[in-house]
């Protein structure tokens, strides 16, 4: 049976972007997303936090770093992905993460009493880092 893994997330930055290198010269960057969700459970208005790593390569990982700071909202596309290791001291620990395609910058929220929220684009391929 063939498989599908395609992950698409909509949240805000819960830490700025890492940026760093690997030894043959490939940006990467990580950050984490906090990514919410509202519903109602009898009258009450809840809402449930689910919290992703995420990790990106190449020129949009240079975007990512040099752009998006904490509090800053994207939307990620791409595939999870199982990270398995072992401890210095023998333990065998895994997490998973999503591996992004494309990062999404979405625009910045105003300041209250500053008028609407600005219009959000209709292109998906709108990205905020590739204006300059």
């Amino acid at each position: 049976m063939a498989g599908f893994n395609k992950v698409i997330l909509m949240g805000n930055l819960t830490r700025n972007p890492e940026l760093r290198y690997t030894p043959s010269g490939t940006p990467v960057a990580s950050f984490g997303l906090a990514v919410s969700r509202r519903f109602k459970q009898g009258d009450d208005l809840k809402e449930e936090v689910c919290f992703v790593d995420i990790v990106v390569f190449g020129k949009q990982a240079e975007h990512c770093g040099q752009y998006l700071s904490k509090g800053n909202g994207v939307i990620v596309e791409g595939r999870l992905q199982q990270r398995r290791w072992e401890t210095e001291d023998g333990q065998k620990r895994s997490k998973h993460e999503v591996v992004a395609q494309t990062v999404t910058f979405m625009p910045k929220r105003q300041e209250s009493g500053a008028g609407a929220e600005p219009p959000m684009h209709d292109d998906p391929g709108y990205e905020t880092g590739d204006e300059g």
